[in-house]
């Protein structure tokens, strides 16, 4: 793949990618979203609208479906069942801290909105907490990824030559952090069952 072929998929379909990205998982995307905002490939404003959208919407269909189904989902995922017990120790004592910043720690995103809904907390708490934590997770990590592109910038005097490169080494850097840690929490699960 050339570089123009790989810019233009940046251009394309970078924000539809973020999107789907947060929609699914979050933070790796996100900063990859900022840094290629910071390249000049996408506007910072729509790669925050971008992960918004796709946090906040993925979060509250993950709430809604751990409302209705959440104890025989969380059953089944062994690797969630340690976090879930996390969760709901946490949500006894500080339910709104933990709605509004669940984005922020890794390992909590996926199970948390499915342990709040099964654990029945109230809609409008959970829609206005989920609405504010949203807004400030992609603000913040979009913004740490259009950093990152500044302080690269700074200590490289070709950035531009080097800039797509490092975009890709971001991204599989990205990839090998999550198979690691679904590897991980799969061996955890499966220890624990034993």
């Amino acid at each position: 793949m050339s570089l123009e072929t790989l810019t233009e998929l940046i251009k394309n379909y970078g924000y539809l990618a973020i999107l789907i990205g947060t929609f699914l998982e979050g933070e790796t995307i996100l900063i990859l979203g900022g840094f290629a905002a910071h390249m000049g490939f996408l506007e910072l404003p729509w790669v925050i609208v971008s992960a918004f959208a796709g946090s906040f919407s993925g979060d509250q269909l993950y709430f809604y479906i751990g409302r209705h189904y959440g104890p025989k989902i969380i059953a089944k995922r062994l690797s969630w069942q340690e976090g879930a017990a996390k969760v709901y120790k946490h949500l006894h004592r500080h339910k709104n801290l933990l709605i509004l910043s669940f984005r922020f720690f890794y390992g909590f995103r996926n199970v948390t909105p499915f342990a709040v809904g099964a654990a029945h907390i109230s809609r409008s708490r959970f829609f206005t907490l989920n609405l504010i934590g949203a807004i400030i997770w992609s603000i913040t990590f979009a913004s740490a990824g259009y950093l990152f592109g500044e302080a690269f910038r700074l200590f490289l005097d070709d950035f531009k030559r080097y800039e797509l490169y490092v975009l890709l080494g971001l991204v599989l850097v990205g990839v090998l952090i999550w198979l690691a840690t679904l590897i991980r929490h799969r061996r955890r699960a499966l220890a624990h069952k034993k």
